[in-house]
């Protein structure tokens, strides 16, 4: 089982494989890893809960097998919980469903750490963080959605800075510790601003696998907080 590293004070890069050639996948991703990503975002999308179709378990099991990055799954499905096991056993380290897909959170989550993986919970752009407030003391992470999931490629939604402050500091009222992670717009210009409003997990896709040089772009997001190499 790989070692993943989930901590709210230290920022972390998630590469997300939407914006990849997925006819050179094992070199994409070694070039996110050589490039300082810590995590591979691999979004699963079932046409339903989004109306985009992506990839599913054989992949998933496929780049786990060629990758030492975490596997960060963020699945836009409908009724998690009956596909948690397979993402798990598929080499999952890390399975964040969406609140709004979920009939029960708690099972969901309760399934997912019972399988000795990480926990999240992901929240559209018009959802409340307040909704999540009942979950907290039982997720390992939380994802805000900085544009609406389904598809790469969108603007950062501006208005989720104050979402990201606001869940912030609903975590540290409950002396908790756990990391916020974001997806959308992700760039050089976003990163600062989603770091200073308390996020340290971020997903960023066109922006690394369009760069000219990945490991400058990873390091662009980096050194909003200092952490560049």
């Amino acid at each position: 089982m790989k070692a993943v590293n989930v901590k709210a004070h230290r920022t972390i890069v998630s590469a997300s494989l939407l914006s990849a050639d997925l006819s050179k996948l094992e070199k994409e991703i070694k070039k996110a890893e050589s490039a300082g990503c810590e995590y591979i975002h691999f979004d699963v999308m079932d046409g339903v809960f989004v109306e985009n179709i992506s990839y599913g378990l054989p992949v998933l099991k496929a780049v786990s097998n060629i990758s030492e990055a975490a596997m960060d799954v963020h699945l836009m499905i409908v009724n998690p919980l009956k596909y948690v096991k397979a993402f798990a056993e598929s080499g999952a380290d890390i399975i964040t469903f969406h609140f709004e897909a979920a009939s029960n959170i708690a099972d969901t989550i309760a399934a997912i750490k019972s399988l000795g993986k990480k926990a999240g919970l992901a929240i559209k752009p018009r959802t409340p963080v307040q909704s999540i407030l009942p979950y907290l003391e039982m997720l390992d992470m939380v994802l805000i959605m900085t544009v609406e999931p389904g598809f790469g490629g969108q603007s950062f939604i501006q208005d989720a800075l104050t979402k990201i402050s606001e869940l912030s500091e609903m975590i540290r009222e409950k002396g908790l510790s756990i990391p916020i992670q974001v997806d959308g717009g992700i760039n050089g210009k976003t990163a600062s601003k989603v770091i200073k409003a308390g996020a340290s997990i971020l997903v960023a896709g066109g922006y690394l696998y369009h760069a000219d040089n990945m490991a400058k772009a990873v390091n662009s997001l980096l050194s909003c907080t200092g952490e560049a190499t």
